[in-house]
């Protein structure tokens, strides 16, 4: 699989990475129900073997459970096979209650990145993330210089290779260079949701910050694999099922629609309506790689071939009467990828 460099740093990296979110198991705020870590590794293993050179997870992700069958997958691997890690700080929660919060302190994130070399069994993480710079969207992001100084650090020290930040817009982002070298942005983008187009990418894009997007598919609705009757029945600890618009009416008629189109490209190609949702983000030449989520090894392959496929002009025509009116539609606030 082809790959590209991130941003400024020596980082090279496969057009697609996996993802961890959906593989962090039940028990927390925005988990997406059972899953078996045997099978996760499998899913991740087997994406390794096929070219993807990097996984994306992150603290949160199942209370720290994501970041431990991540380490789980490193310890087995060996180090001449092992993926590039890119894990992220800043949601914390409660031991007791497991109540979700947000902090940029110093002394918490210094924390939180000696616990994510623990749980990854790692010496040095190759890419560490600030998750957001204020959560819920929206409230006081004063502390993103001191917390961007303790990344700084704990690069000099080792103990990470480079710095990225996730969920930044512009004046984040140029407050963050003001401090250190930024080598990436994590920002949500697809078809969905496409508020990066106006400003972000295209500053990303001169600066040379690399971008790695998440919620390519918008959490699987993009996949193909999704209906209303799939939807009505997911767990009822799956967020989606009650707290993502996208999954409900008045969207999910028009969403479906636009998936159908991503069927009909796909199938004149032997590809899956993901892959080429997948490929439509990764036409974006600021965009240097989508996270995708994998629950199972048998739905790695029909994400893959986004890696390779381009869409023709006629194609992207295509699809455009399907997007959304405007740039799409906000993060929700239980988007905590």
């Amino acid at each position: 699989m082809q790959q590209q460099r991130l941003g400024s740093t020596d980082l090279m990296i496969s057009p697609i990475g996996l993802g961890t979110w959906a593989i962090a198991g039940p028990g927390w705020e925005f988990g997406w129900g059972a899953q078996d870590d045997a099978e996760s590794l499998a899913a991740l293993e087997y994406a390794v073997e096929r070219g993807v050179n990097w996984i994306d997870t992150a603290a949160v992700y199942g209370l720290g459970h994501a970041e431990e069958v991540v380490g789980q997958l490193l310890r087995r691997m060996p180090a001449s096979r092992r993926p590039l890690v890119f894990t992220k700080g800043s949601l914390v929660w409660d031991r007791a209650s497991r109540q979700i919060s947000h902090s940029l302190a110093p002394a918490s994130l210094a924390q939180e990145i000696d616990d994510s070399l623990r749980r990854l069994q790692v010496e040095t993480i190759d890419l560490y993330q600030i998750h957001w710079p204020t959560f819920p969207p929206g409230g006081p992001d004063e502390g993103i210089e001191a917390a961007l100084s303790v990344l700084d650090k704990a690069r000099r020290l080792g103990k990470i290779r480079a710095i990225g930040v996730s969920n930044f817009d512009v004046a984040q982002l140029k407050r963050a260079q003001a401090v250190t070298a930024i080598a990436s942005l994590q920002p949500p983008y697809s078809a969905l949701m496409r508020e990066v187009e106006a400003g972000i990418l295209p500053f990303c894009e001169q600066a040379n910050i690399g971008v790695i997007a998440y919620s390519t598919l918008q959490s699987g609705l993009l996949s193909g694999a999704m209906t209303r009757q799939r939807i009505a029945g997911l767990p009822n600890d799956d967020w989606r099922k009650t707290r993502s618009p996208d999954f409900q009416e008045p969207r999910l008629t028009a969403n479906l629609a636009l998936v159908e189109a991503f069927r009909r490209i796909g199938e004149r190609h032997g590809l899956t309506p993901a892959a080429v949702a997948i490929a439509w983000v990764l036409r974006q030449p600021a965009v240097t790689g989508a996270i995708v989520g994998a629950r199972r090894p048998a739905q790695v392959d029909g994400l893959l071939g986004a890696a390779e496929f381009r869409l023709s002009t006629d194609e992207l025509a295509e699809i455009a009467p399907l997007l959304p009116e405007g740039m799409g539609t906000n993060v929700p606030e239980a988007a905590a990828c």
